[in-house]
């Protein structure tokens, strides 16, 4: 790894203080699936044309160096980009003029995690910038909830009594006024005789 490091960085011709590229976040993390922006900016002149920048952009691993992203001379090389990027990665043409690399990664996975390299020149000089990425692993889906069994309260257990009593009033109500709507009837008819 340290080899592939000190590698790219002796191939990277610098130019201090008149070319910059910076990072706009020097640590993102997301989740698996998901996607992410990853974003660098570079110092730019007014008459700069897109044919003059050339982008390389890699992911800096302990086997292997992916690269995620390769623009020579204002063409972009897919052939360079390693399978694991493939179809995933769109880069944003339109940012360009103002200095921007703009990449967007797409249905993140775990291996994704590292320290992304790009390396920016153009007529004006060259400078890398670097930032890193950590993906987490999804979170498991809950299980559907069921609806929960509505236990018995223990209440009702003390409540039958007080029912069973009101049903009893309710009869002995019932049968009182049955009795006095019958002895009303039994009193006229004893008159009436």
């Amino acid at each position: 790894m340290v080899c592939w490091i000190l590698l790219l960085i002796s191939l990277t011709p610098f130019t201090w203080g008149t070319f910059v590229v910076n990072v706009t976040q020097s640590s993102y993390q997301a989740e698996e699936n998901h996607d992410i922006t990853l974003d660098w900016t570079f110092t730019t002149p007014a008459h700069m044309s897109r044919s003059a920048v050339s982008i390389f952009c890699q992911l800096l691993t302990e086997d292997k160096v992916p690269v995620l992203f390769h623009l020579c001379e204002g063409v972009e090389v897919p052939e360079s980009q390693d399978k694991r990027f493939s179809g995933r990665v769109q880069f944003d043409k339109d940012v360009l003029r103002e200095g921007r690399v703009r990449l967007h990664v797409s249905r993140l996975r775990t291996e994704d995690s590292g320290l992304y390299w790009c390396d920016v020149k153009t007529d004006d000089g060259a400078d890398y910038n670097t930032c890193r990425l950590k993906v987490t692993a999804a979170a498991d889906e809950p299980e559907p909830q069921r609806p929960k069994e509505s236990p018995e309260p223990e209440s009702w257990g003390r409540i039958g009594p007080y029912v069973g009593l009101g049903l009893t009033a309710a009869a002995v109500v019932t049968l009182l006024v049955k009795l006095c709507f019958t002895s009303s009837i039994l009193l006229n008819l004893l008159m009436c005789q």
